[in-house]
């Protein structure tokens, strides 16, 4: 594991992360509305909120939320983007201290964060802040390893040049950890398809977006995006290439 802190590895990637990281599926919203009852007037605290991703879901979908987000770079990237719509703040926070009061929020979501946090402390934590009946909704996207000539040479291409990618990468929890985690509160699990089409230049973001992938300067840097190059030119249809995932999403209540 890189000794680089969680709350730190992204702050040289804020830019790609804004521009080139997957969104959230609108049919998560509606899961969650039509299986658990949450509608716009539950307020939502995003944890690990980022650059507002997904904030900006709920956001359009009606909801108020605060994002909880300690790295002050992405956490100024989400007030730039964000900021304007007078249903979301910014807050300077962690998944265990977030700082917001006791039974203050019906919702909590953790989109692609949760495997960075204290998983005891953070129970504990939103335990605390959650009203009495509210949810916690953990959701990951999780990238196809394989399926197609590109998902399986842009694995291999991890596994050559991320710098600390197999400690790091896709280390989401499984539903029987979930289950673990949220105890007898534990309500549900779906799974809805997604992804993006991506072009050269944005898949090259996507891939400087990820902690693991050698900056500027590294000395894998440059073969990387040269190998990059090859997979794209060798694998793309009309001029892009099919990157996706499925959107996991684990839902219950915390006591």
């Amino acid at each position: 594991m890189s000794d680089l802190r969680s709350t730190e590895r992204f702050s040289d990637r804020v830019a790609d992360y804004v521009r080139y990281r997957p969104d959230y599926p609108v049919a998560l919203v509606d899961w969650l509305r039509r299986e658990h009852g949450v509608d716009a007037s539950w307020d939502v605290a995003d944890v690990g909120a980022g650059t507002g991703i997904s904030a900006k879901l709920f956001l359009d979908a009606g909801h108020r939320v605060t994002a909880v987000e300690p790295n002050a770079p992405m956490r100024a990237a989400s007030e730039q983007w964000l900021g304007e719509n007078p249903n979301f703040r910014a807050v300077d926070g962690r998944a265990d201290a977030t700082t917001l009061p006791d039974a203050s929020v019906a919702l909590i979501v953790v989109a692609q964060a949760f495997h960075w946090f204290d998983e005891v402390a953070t129970r504990r934590e939103f335990a605390r802040i959650l009203r009495p009946g509210g949810l916690a909704a953990i959701v990951w996207n999780t990238r196809h390893l394989g399926g197609t000539p590109f998902l399986e040479g842009y694995e291999s291409l991890l596994q050559c040049y991320g710098t600390d990618y197999t400690s790091v990468a896709e280390r989401y929890a499984d539903e029987p950890r979930m289950r673990a985690w949220f105890g007898n509160g534990f309500r549900g699990t779906a799974s809805f398809d997604h992804g993006q089409q991506l072009d050269f230049d944005a898949l090259k973001g996507r891939l400087m977006s990820s902690s693991y992938a050698p900056a500027p300067g590294h000395p894998k840097h440059a073969p990387m995006l040269a190998a990059l190059r090859t997979l794209f030119d060798a694998t793309a249809v009309d001029g892009r290439i099919d990157f996706t995932y499925d959107t996991r999403a684990y839902v219950g209540h915390l006591s």
